[in-house]
């Protein structure tokens, strides 16, 4: 089942709000945008305000928890604009609905759509949320045909070594990025007794990285390979083996391989942990067009100067069913949510989406803050019917049946 109320894991314990000098070392306008902050640790209980002024700044908080640079490069891949897409559904009514930051929809590499709320605008970063994942799936491919990793099939226990004798010896790196290792975990952020609860107030041996430290005492519950079940504490893990296979922090390699010769525009951010790693599971600050160029990067066979950064035939398997997930027509890739139709999408919560449908050259980014909650089901659906009626308009505009009466 899909799980909708997750947040990051790390997110709650590094979001914890300086006091004193550091506050006055913000810019004007950041100390403007945050000056409703709580200073709660769990961005599940801050109110809606709270969000809309903290989505947009996560990396300017004077948290304990740094975030580190993704460099962009000098010349940004090329968005032109489109003819202005007809679609069969009032869009300010749906971004309202949404409580939309950002939507952009890019058809065969044109903009065809973008609109901005909630005082966002293009130069801003929005956090990503879990749509990190995919990001974190795509860098293990690069790891790989880098010769960094040697084989999906490689056991975890191989790249961290302090993971030996865990339950993780029997798990691999593509058990991890399909989240079928079997191995027991509860994110349910409402159970006290849940185990993101219990990492947050986990003390690690000295020398061991805390996920490192709080998951490798974890029992099996089912042989690998054979369940899924949602956990951002393994793709936190991924993360962890990636920095260990490549010796470069998370960021950097994401610069030297993506973000700065695929053509991203602005540079980013990524939030640490309280280990000083990377959040891989989440926390990425982008701007919004440079979230659509990484769909067009991955639409276009994650390609740098002709050449796929990652091995052949890899992407493939990443963005189609790996495993099933409970849901009829849906499924799990490496870190990609999958639909029978072909396409797919990453997701976050509160709204964060980057939907990718190769069919049709369809490319849809759209950042938010829903007004119910990160588990908002009835926003879920209501995006759900808004890549269906952007698909919907593009097979009409290529039969030449366009509909009538549309609202742009």
């Amino acid at each position: 089942m899909l799980k909708w109320k997750k947040i990051a894991l790390g997110v709650s314990g590094a979001l914890v709000l300086a006091a004193g000098a550091a506050w006055f070392s913000l810019d004007k306008e950041t100390r403007g945008l945050l000056a409703t902050l709580p200073t709660n640790r769990d961005l599940l209980f801050w109110s809606q305000p709270q969000r809309d002024a903290a989505f947009r700044a996560l990396d300017r908080l004077p948290v304990l928890a740094k975030a580190r640079p993704i460099a962009a490069g000098g010349t940004p891949m090329a968005l032109p604009a489109g003819a202005p897409l007809e679609l069969p559904l009032d869009v300010a009514a749906y971004m309202a609905g949404q409580r939309s930051a950002a939507l952009l929809v890019v058809h065969d590499g044109k903009v065809r759509l973008e609109r901005y709320g909630l005082d966002f605008d293009a130069q801003g970063r929005w956090t990503s949320f879990s749509v990190a994942k995919s990001i974190t799936s795509t860098l293990v491919g690069a790891a790989i045909r880098d010769g960094h990793i040697r084989s999906m099939d490689d056991k975890v226990s191989a790249y961290i070594p302090q993971m030996k004798g865990s339950a993780y010896d029997d798990v691999s790196i593509r058990q991890l990025l399909t989240m079928t290792s079997g191995v027991r975990w509860n994110e349910n952020y409402s159970d006290p007794d849940s185990d993101v609860a219990r990492f947050n107030k986990h003390v690690p041996e000295e020398g061991v990285d805390a996920l490192v430290s709080y998951l490798r005492k974890l029992p099996r519950e089912v042989p690998a390979g054979t369940r899924w079940h949602y956990s951002t504490g393994e793709t936190n893990l991924v993360g962890v083996l990636l920095a260990q296979a490549t010796k470069k922090p998370l960021a950097t390699y994401l610069s030297e391989t993506i973000w700065r010769p695929a053509g991203m525009e602005h540079d980013a951010t990524w939030i640490l942990n309280r280990s000083g790693q990377e959040i891989s599971g989440c926390c990425i600050q982008a701007a919004t067009r440079d979230f659509a160029r990484f769909g067009l990067f991955i639409l276009d066979g994650a390609r740098v100067g002709g050449r796929s950064i990652v091995p052949d035939g890899w992407l493939a398997e990443a963005t189609s069913t790996r495993t099933g997930i409970g849901q009829p027509g849906r499924g799990y890739g490496y870190q990609w949510w999958t639909y029978e139709d072909g396409s797919y999408a990453a997701r976050g919560i509160f709204g964060q989406g980057l939907f990718i449908d190769p069919k049709r050259r369809i490319v849809v980014a759209s950042n938010a803050n829903w007004g119910g909650g990160a588990s908002d089901r009835t926003a879920s659906a209501a995006r759900e019917a808004f890549y269906r009626a952007v698909q919907k308009a593009v097979d009409d505009e290529a039969a030449g049946t366009r509909g009538s009466g549309a609202v742009r």
